[in-house]
């Protein structure tokens, strides 16, 4: 019986120093963010609740992709959801998919004049998502 309350013991101080860990904090804060940020932001490509999404797609990307530039953003929306779910389960691949998938904005933004503000702040992005996957390598995997 006492291996048992043993084992529960050491299972919540492990639990509590893990929670106490900035490190493991800041992954947590960047799982959930680019778990529910990607899905919301997906979401709104079908409701245009947000903004006129096909206003952010550059014309060259629009000539190229076949139909309009809602049905683009529609497309975007899916995969954007799609980002979101893998960041929360399997944050390690998911926030690569997510910095890949921001270096495509970013690039889709610099060639429309005056989105250079949202290209920055999408660069900012693109960082925090590097330092969920990088903190992932050791956290996710400790988990496990």
């Amino acid at each position: 019986m006492s291996s048992v309350t043993t084992s529960t013991t050491d299972v919540t101080a492990r639990r509590r120093a893990a929670l106490a860990d900035p490190g493991y904090q800041a992954f947590v804060i960047l799982r959930t963010g680019f778990t529910v940020a990607p899905v919301l932001f997906g979401l709104d490509k079908f409701a245009d609740l947000l903004v006129d999404w096909p206003a952010y797609l550059a014309p060259w990307i629009d000539d190229i992709v076949p139909g309009s530039a809602q049905a683009a953003m529609y497309a975007v929306g899916v995969i954007e959801i799609v980002a979101g779910i893998v960041v929360a389960l399997a944050p390690r691949f998911g926030g690569w998919l997510v910095a890949g998938w921001l270096a495509g904005i970013i690039v889709n933004l610099l060639t429309i004049p005056g989105h250079y503000d949202v290209a920055l702040r999408d660069f900012g992005l693109l960082l925090g998502a590097v330092a969920l996957a990088r903190l992932a390598r050791k956290y996710h995997a400790e988990r496990n």
